[in-house]
C-alpha cells in the first residue's frame, strides 16, 4: 500500500504547460492571460480575430441522471472531450465553473472524476480565478449602497419593506437566507428585513453570464 497520498487531489498526475496547451489551439501568446502555471483566461478578442473562420461543431450535454458513482454530465463531457482528442480532432469543452456552496455539500465539486477529470480540481472547486470572489463583491456593493441611501435620508422614498435586493456569499448557509440588517444603532443603518443568496444565483452573475 502506498507510503503517502498526494499533496491534492490530481497532484499524481503528470499536466502539460498551460502555455502549451494554448499553443495547441492556435492562440497567440497574446491572447491570453496565465493565472500561474496551469490556469489560462482566454480574451474575447481572440474569438473576434477568427469570425471569418468556418464555425466548428457544437454537441451539448445535458439532462444526464448521474450514476451512483457521481457520473454525469460533467465527467461525460471531458470524457467525451479526450474521445475526440484521441481520434485526432481538437475539442474545447466548455464546463460551468463550481460553486463552494454545493462542492462543500451534498452535490460535490464539478470538474469530472476518476480519469475524466479537470486538474487542478482543488484550485478549480474552491476559487479558481476569483471570478466568483468579484461578483460577490460588486453585488454587495450595490446591496451597501441601496442600505446607505435609505440610512442618508432615502430621497427616493424606497419602501424597505419592499426591497428584494438581497446580499450574497457563495457558501450555503442557511443560517443568512433570512436576517435583520441595520441593527445596533442609528449610525448603523436601517433596520429591515434581508438576507443572502448564493452567488451563482446573483442578478449580477445573470448579466456577466449573458454578456457578449
Amino acid at each position: 500500500m502506498p507510503t503517502s497520498t498526494p499533496s491534492r487531489p490530481g497532484a499524481d498526475r503528470t499536466t502539460r504547460p498551460i502555455a502549451q496547451i494554448a499553443r495547441d489551439l492556435g492562440l497567440g501568446d497574446e491572447e491570453w492571460i496565465p493565472y500561474g502555471r496551469d490556469k489560462a483566461k482566454v480574451l474575447v478578442s481572440a474569438l473576434a480575430a477568427r469570425r471569418d473562420r468556418p464555425d466548428g461543431r457544437l454537441v451539448v450535454v445535458s439532462s444526464i441522471t448521474p450514476t451512483p458513482a457521481g457520473d454525469g454530465k460533467t465527467t461525460m463531457t471531458i470524457g467525451l472531450g479526450q474521445a475526440l482528442w484521441r481520434i485526432g480532432a481538437r475539442p474545447v469543452i466548455a464546463l460551468r465553473e463550481p460553486s463552494i456552496g454545493p462542492t462543500l455539500g451534498m452535490k460535490g465539486g464539478g470538474t469530472g472524476g476518476g480519469k475524466s477529470q479537470v486538474v487542478p480540481m482543488d484550485e478549480i472547486n474552491l476559487h479558481f480565478t476569483g471570478d466568483f470572489h468579484a461578483v460577490t463583491s460588486a453585488h454587495n456593493l450595490l446591496a451597501a449602497a441601496l442600505d446607505n441611501h435609505v440610512h442618508h435620508g432615502n430621497a427616493l422614498a424606497i419602501d424597505v419593506r419592499q426591497i428584494a435586493w438581497t446580499r450574497v456569499l457563495d457558501v450555503n448557509d442557511r443560517a443568512l437566507r433570512h436576517v435583520i440588517v441595520g441593527l445596533g444603532g442609528r449610525m448603523d443603518g436601517v433596520p429591515r428585513e434581508g438576507g443572502f443568496l448564493i452567488t451563482s444565483a446573483s442578478e449580477i452573475m445573470a448579466a456577466l453570464c449573458l454578456a457578449e
